[in-house]
């Protein structure tokens, strides 16, 4: 794959997470398929053009920036565990700041659990991901899309927030922003089963990365 190649993948990515997040359009496809539906699509979407773009970044010429060293992996495979924690005990959970949220009515912000930390903490795995990723990962392709993707995700917070704030109005943002910031660190709405059930999640979420890596990479995260 030539470079132009890789940058026409790198815009078709773009291109398919933001323009179903204008809300014109978001709107527009909802009307058709319902929110459960746009969810699911927009996730399978997500995950499939990422994939093409991280494969699309080790067909692209290889030029060597750093070597890769074994300490590297291991820096890598401690953080994607807690990546994969990060985002079970976020996902699909009640947050008004933040995208991938459900349920955000029954937001305690008293109780805001990974929250009271990030007001964005898929955002944060996301981040956490691409830059644990860039370790290893010393060639032009892959700093590239690594550094693009977290900076992406670094500078979607203040996107969201804007959003956020005209949603839910000034005055009323701020107001639950002060109030989490005051919570007790880590005090969750979340009982001991549902704790217990998203550490399993996450810890298989992260034995299902190690073993799909090698199948769909070609390189074992091992």
């Amino acid at each position: 794959m030539t470079w132009i190649g890789f940058a026409a993948v790198f815009g078709l990515f773009f291109l398919t997470h933001s323009l179903p997040l204008r809300p014109a359009i978001k709107a527009q496809i909802i009307g058709v398929t319902g929110a459960h539906t746009f969810r699911i699509g927009y996730s399978v979407l997500s995950l499939a053009t990422l994939s093409l773009l991280i494969w699309a970044a080790g067909q692209a010429p290889y030029v060597q920036l750093w070597p890769q060293t074994i300490w590297q992996r291991h820096v890598v495979q401690a953080g994607m565990l807690a990546v994969c924690l990060i985002f079970a005990f976020s996902i699909a959970r009640p947050n008004p700041f933040s995208f991938g949220g459900a349920n955000n009515s029954a937001f305690n912000p008293h109780r805001p659990g990974l929250v009271r930390i990030t007001r964005h903490p898929i955002l944060l795995a996301l981040a956490l991901w691409a830059g644990l990723h860039l370790l290893p990962n010393g060639d032009l392709a892959h700093v590239i899309l690594f550094g693009v993707l977290g900076g992406f995700a670094i500078a979607g917070r203040n996107l969201i927030n804007r959003r956020k704030r005209r949603e839910i109005g000034p005055a009323k943002w701020h107001a639950l922003d002060a109030t989490v910031a005051q919570a007790p660190v880590l005090k969750s709405q979340m009982s001991l089963t549902q704790v217990i059930l998203r550490l399993g999640v996450g810890v298989t979420l992260f034995a299902g990365l190690l073993w799909v890596h090698p199948v769909l990479l070609g390189v074992s995260a091992l």
